[in-house]
């Protein structure tokens, strides 16, 4: 029986040191993690930050659905709409983060109708636009200006 207790004694006191062990393993280990989960974040937002792209802001209304878009260098992006009901497009040029007045345009053209292109353009802090056509039987054209960077594209033939 003495050995028994003996050997328990020495159990526990394995226990109690792997308990020990564990535990400043562990402690280590969250305080590690804690730091690495403090800091992830923080570099995270600088990395989203510095890589921000524009998203479309529903400016052409409710019915309208992204169909494409175009970059504008590294600025900003046009992106065109469509709304199956009215048959019409629309194109809004979205800067990737709002800023300072700074020049800015967007064209919409129904390719092979008589009707001058769709143009907003000015100072804007966010986006130009929106601009609409009717794009039903044609194909159309798009183009954007943000500051110096500009981009045009065509297509959608319907």
């Amino acid at each position: 029986m003495t050995s028994t207790h003996a050997n328990w004694g020495n159990t526990t006191m394995n226990m109690k040191l792997s308990r020990r062990t564990t535990t400043a393993a562990a402690l280590a280990v969250l305080a590690l993690g804690g730091t690495i989960a403090a800091t992830a974040p923080a570099s995270a937002a600088t990395t989203k930050a510095a890589a921000a792209t524009a998203t479309y802001n529903g400016a052409c209304g409710t019915c309208y659905k992204v169909i494409d878009s175009t970059p504008v260098g590294n600025s900003g992006k046009v992106f065109v709409t469509w709304n199956e009901s009215t048959g019409k497009n629309c194109a809004v040029t979205v800067r990737n983060a709002v800023g300072s007045r700074i020049n800015m345009r967007v064209t919409l053209d129904a390719l092979g109708d008589s009707d001058d292109p769709a143009v907003d353009s000015g100072t804007y802090t966010s986006y130009a636009g929106p601009v609409y056509v009717n794009g039903r039987d044609s194909c159309i054209a798009w183009g954007g200006t943000i500051g110096n960077a500009s981009a045009e594209d065509s297509g959608h033939c319907s």
